[in-house]
């Protein structure tokens, strides 16, 4: 007997799948409202066209002498930080072995074109001289002869002995709020030296010591929320910095200098230097022993993040001059994406009429979860677009066709499912039931190996490769809220319908025209198929294969005959030749019969004839 609570828990299903949509959509609304997210999704640069930048490479110190090595490295760590997900479609590739081309779709944002132009590398600096709010330059210079000047040889990174007269004149001249000056500060000073800088933003600036920890040294940047030393979360976000072996000996060792500085003291701060720009110079609260350090301040999720990526990607090994910038047009341009577009609807048609010629009614339930797929994988691209900069390119759009096939043969494999318990004579709730349990491991198997499969592509690929693989594993994570959350809740409330419960001859669920057979129970006993709707079969001593499967259904009756088992066979065989033999004795045996009779009756008559 079907289950009582399975109609209710289907509706609960599918109301949680409308306060999903809704979350969607109310999330893309917002941010179109608030943010910059759009309703279409973002196209890729062979789409969309966008912006080509050539690099010119140079070493660091002044060097030409550029290796292939270093070049490949500079290329990988330029990729990492205008395209880190891999799924906004930039290319970045190496021009006659010298220059590198930077192509990016639309127009870069100036939080994207400055880190493709921070490329020198980045170093660790303590700070001898002004600190965050610092004001632009005096109107009244500091008189020559009150000018600081060193009296002995420097002792550390901190020493006020770096700062020389020509250094602070420069220190008390520099304009941070003039761009020239930021563009002027991009050439770091030499590592050994001390210098002045500029913390863009803040029009802050800093007389910095030399180079006391490379950022060479740092392994890892990441953002979250700041914790204390016994792990508690606190309610700010931070950065987090791992260094090496030789890092964590150097970094301890200014920690634990700059801790003999008082709280608030410019020569308590750490500067990190990037283009010869200050990007944060934060204090150093406590003694840092083991490599692991933590910045905190007034951050956002989104400057932690911009911040965790600069360190993370910030140490290449050469440097580079923008030599030339041009806009580039779409590489295939709206007529390919129309005609990818095209061939997505086509697909979709040839679906839904095989669907319909396959299943009949039963297709349009395969139609539906077609759309809510399509609507469900709309929503996450427009809002990985906005979120995560996605864009689409034509290898998505063959990765959405594709996914169209992948995504049907997840409901056909469950109808099929619901069709084999049918023709085993169960009623349509039971096998709507016992055919989703079956169909469900299936469809949980088919989708681990396609989001396998896009993991391990994604992974080892780059560029528009990236793309398709991404695009390939959403739509296959859409099946499966699609499967578990729509289609599987609609069929158990189909099944309690009378037009799909009876088994209308249109539904698709007609156990007569599928060909269902009786099954063996043993001991001589078969059990008939029941009528669709009916929750559990019938029991009958007959042999034979359905009578309503005769004349009506030729297809459906050699179905019939094809799947009964051996003990069904010699039944039905048996059957047919009793009732053969039967017609045959009932005509052949009336003379006999009457003769035995007359034989029998014989003596009596001639006794009755003595008698009288």
């Amino acid at each position: 007997m079907p289950r009582n609570g399975s109609g209710p828990a289907a509706k609960k299903t599918l109301i949680w799948l409308g306060v999903l949509f809704a979350a969607l959509a109310l999330l893309l609304g917002g941010g179109s409202m608030w943010s910059n997210a759009t309703w279409t999704p973002k196209l890729a640069l062979d789409l969309e066209g966008g912006t080509q930048m050539i690099l010119a490479p140079k070493v660091t110190g002044g060097d030409t002498q550029i290796s292939q090595e270093q070049l490949d490295q500079a290329v990988e760590i330029i990729r990492q930080r205008v395209d880190g997900s891999g799924v906004s479609e930039a290319e970045i590739t190496t021009q006659s072995g010298r220059n590198v081309v930077v192509s990016l779709p639309g127009t870069p944002s100036a939080e994207t074109r400055a880190l493709i132009q921070a490329s020198a590398a980045m170093e660790f600096r303590s700070v001898i001289l002004g600190g965050p709010g610092q004001a632009p330059a005096a109107e009244t210079p500091t008189p020559d002869d009150q000018l600081p000047a060193p009296t002995a040889e420097p002792e550390n990174g901190s020493d006020m002995n770096w700062v020389t007269p020509e250094l602070y004149k420069e220190f008390e001249s520099t304009n941070c709020l003039d761009p020239a000056a930021l563009e002027a500060s991009v050439e770091p000073a030499p590592a050994d030296q001390a210098m002045v800088a500029c913390e863009p933003g803040t029009a802050g600036k800093y007389i910095l010591g030399p180079v006391e920890v490379p950022g060479s040294m740092l392994e890892d940047a990441s953002f979250g929320m700041a914790q204390t030393g016994q792990g508690q979360s606190l309610n700010e976000w931070a950065v987090n910095l791992d260094f090496n072996g030789e890092g964590t000996e150097k970094f301890r060792a200014v920690s634990e200098r700059l801790l003999t500085f008082g709280d608030g003291s410019p020569q308590n701060q750490f500067a990190i230097v990037l283009d010869g720009q200050v990007i944060s110079a934060p204090s150093m609260n406590v003694l840092i022993t083991d490599g692991n350090a933590q910045i905190t301040g007034q951050f956002t999720q989104e400057s932690a993040k911009a911040l965790s990526e600069q360190l993370k990607y910030g140490a290449l090994p050469i440097s580079f001059d923008i030599q030339s910038e041009q806009q580039v047009s779409a590489t295939l341009g709206a007529d390919q994406l129309r005609m990818g577009l095209v061939a997505g609807i086509i697909g979709l048609i040839l679906v839904a009429v095989y669907s319909l010629f396959q299943y009949r009614a039963l297709g349009f339930v395969t139609i539906a979860s077609l759309v809510v797929a399509g609507v469900l994988t709309y929503l996450a691209i427009a809002i990985l677009g906005w979120s995560h900069n996605y864009r689409l390119s034509l290898a998505g759009v063959a990765g959405l066709i594709v996914a169209i096939g992948l995504t049907a043969d997840s409901f056909i494999v469950y109808f099929e499912r619901i069709r084999d318990e049918l023709r085993d004579g169960r009623g349509l709730v039971s096998a709507v039931d016992n055919g989703w349990k079956r169909a469900k491991r299936t469809v949980l198997a088919s989708k681990a190996v396609n989001l396998l499969a896009a993991v391990v592509l994604y992974f080892v690929a780059v560029g528009n490769v990236r793309g398709f693989a991404f695009t390939l594993g959403l739509t296959a994570i859409a099946d499966l809220i699609v499967v578990f959350m729509f289609t599987h809740p609609v069929m158990v409330l189909l099944a309690k319908t009378k037009f799909f419960g009876k088994g209308h001859k249109w539904s698709g669920l007609d156990a007569t025209r599928l060909g269902a057979v009786p099954v063996y129970r043993g001991a001589g006993r078969l059990r008939e198929p029941a009528p669709a709707g009916d929750a559990a079969a019938n029991t009958s001593g007959s042999a034979a294969a359905p009578a309503a499967a005769k004349g009506k259904n030729k297809g459906a009756a050699r179905e019939a005959e094809r799947r009964m088992t051996i003990a069904e066979r010699r039944a039905a065989e048996a059957a047919a030749q009793r009732e053969a033999d039967g017609g045959k004795s009932s005509t052949a045996a009336a003379p006999d019969e009457q003769n035995k009779q007359d034989s029998m009756a014989g003596p009596g008559r001639d006794a009755e004839k003595e008698g009288n």
